[in-house]
C-alpha cells in the first residue's frame, strides 16, 4: 500500500486452535487465515484436545459489562467468562496466558468476592500456578494512531524470566501515515485491483450535519471529522498530526471538504426529534461543508492497524464495523506478542529477559 504504515507480517504465527462465538468474525478469520483452525462455538462448550501444548493462550472475553460505553453491570453474565479462561488453562497448561480487556476491570467489583475484577482474575491465575503482570496501556505509544487504553494481563506458568517487564511505550503516532493517502484519494491501486472494504462515497445524509453543495476548490484538503457524539467537549474537526480518540463500535467518523465549519448550537428540545431530556441545556456540535462522507471500513481498519489485504466479511455494515471496533489493534498485539516471545526464549535459554535472540512460538 502507499502511505499507510500498517503492519504487514512477514512470518505468520502458528495457531493450534481457536474458538469464537460471532459467526461473521469466524468467517472473516477463516477467509484471511484458513490454517488458523478457528471454530464457531460457545466457549462454555469448548473442551481443548490439542495435539501439542500451546506456548500462549490468548483470551479476549466481552467487555460490554465492564465498559464505560456499556452498561457497567457487575452482574452481567459475560463478565464471568474469564472463568472459562481459567478452566481452559487448567486443561491445556499454556506457558503464557494473555488477557486483554477494558480499564474498568480495575474498579468494578466481582459480586461474589467484592474484589475488583482485575484483582480477582490475577488471584485466580496465581492460584493455578502463574506469575501475573498487569498494566494499562495507551496504544498510541505502540504504533497505533489512537489514544485508546487497554488493560492487559500477561501470566507465566511457574514464573517469568529474570528481569521481565511488560512492553514499554514509545512516542505517540498520528493518523497521517494511516489515513491521509486514502482521504486525499492518493493511494495507488493497480488497474483491475480493489482495496478490500473501501468504497468511498460522498453525499453523507444527516439530520444533524449539513452537506451544503457549495462550490469549492478540488485541491482543498479533505479533513477528518467526528459525526457522532455531538455533545462531546472535543472539537469534531480533527488534525492529521495527532492520534484519534478510541475507535469503537459506536463512534462515527468521516471526512469533510470545502468551506468546513463546526459550531455549537442549542437544540430545540420542544419540537425536534429524539429528545431524551427536555431540560438539558448542553449545546451540540454541528458540521457543515461543501461535501461530507463517512469513513469506509478500510479507513477504520487502518486506524486499528489491520493490513490492507485483510478483508472483513459480513451480512451488512454493522457486522463489519463491529468486528473492526471490537478488535485489539494489530500493531499493539504484535508488540505484546514480541514481548511474550522474548520472555519464552529467555526462559528456554536460561537468560535474563532482553538478553536472548528470537524464535517462533505457537499460539492457542
Amino acid at each position: 500500500m502507499s502511505g499507510g504504515q500498517v503492519y504487514q507480517p512477514k512470518v505468520l504465527p502458528v495457531s493450534i486452535e481457536g474458538v469464537e462465538l460471532n459467526p461473521w468474525a469466524v468467517k472473516t478469520l477463516m477467509h484471511n487465515r484458513p490454517r488458523w483452525g478457528i471454530q464457531q462455538a460457545d466457549v462454555h462448550d469448548y473442551n481443548p484436545q490439542l495435539p501439542e501444548r500451546p506456548d500462549v493462550l490468548l483470551a479476549g472475553f466481552p467487555c460490554q459489562g465492564f465498559s464505560l460505553g456499556g452498561d457497567r453491570d457487575s452482574h452481567d453474565s459475560r463478565n464471568l467468562l474469564y472463568r472459562q479462561v481459567i478452566r481452559i488453562a487448567r486443561v491445556s497448561r499454556p506457558r503464557v496466558i494473555v488477557i486483554e480487556n477494558v480499564l474498568n476491570l480495575r474498579t468494578m467489583l466481582t459480586p461474589d468476592t467484592m474484589k475488583p475484577f482485575a484483582e480477582q482474575i490475577a488471584s485466580e491465575l496465581e492460584g493455578i500456578g502463574y506469575q501475573v503482570f498487569i498494566d494499562i496501556f495507551k496504544v498510541s505509544g505502540f504504533g497505533v494512531p489512537q489514544t485508546r487504553r487497554r488493560f492487559l494481563f500477561v501470566a507465566f506458568l511457574g514464573g517469568a524470566p529474570a528481569g521481565y517487564h511488560l512492553p514499554v511505550p514509545g512516542r505517540p503516532v498520528s493518523i497521517r501515515p494511516f489515513l491521509h493517502d486514502l482521504a486525499q484519494g492518493s493511494t495507488f491501486i493497480p488497474e483491475g485491483d480493489h482495496l478490500p472494504n473501501h468504497d468511498p462515497a460522498w453525499g453523507f445524509q444527516s439530520a444533524v450535519h449539513t452537506e451544503t453543495g457549495a462550490p469549492f476548490d478540488m485541491s482543498d484538503e479533505v479533513i477528518p471529522v467526528r459525526f457522532s457524539r455531538t455533545a462531546s467537549d472535543g472539537h469534531p474537526v480533527r488534525s492529521f498530526d495527532e492520534p484519534f480518540p478510541a475507535v469503537d463500535t459506536a463512534t462515527v467518523w468521516g471526512w469533510a471538504q470545502g468551506q468546513v465549519q463546526a459550531a455549537r448550537v442549542s437544540k430545540d428540545r420542544q419540537t425536534e426529534k429524539f429528545i431524551r431530556n427536555p431540560e438539558a441545556t448542553v449545546t451540540l456540535w454541528r458540521i457543515s461543508a461543501s461535501r461530507l462522507r463517512t469513513f469506509t471500513h478500510r479507513e477504520y481498519a487502518r486506524l486499528q492497524t489491520f493490513p490492507d489485504d485483510w478483508e472483513f466479511l459480513g451480512r451488512n455494515k454493522r457486522d463489519i464495523h463491529q468486528q473492526i471496533g471490537n478488535a485489539v489493534p494489530v500493531e499493539f498485539a504484535r508488540r505484546v506478542a514480541h514481548n511474550v516471545r522474548d520472555g519464552l526464549q529467555a526462559l528456554d535459554s536460561k537468560q535474563a529477559f532482553g538478553d536472548q535472540g528470537r524464535k517462533q512460538v505457537t499460539l492457542f
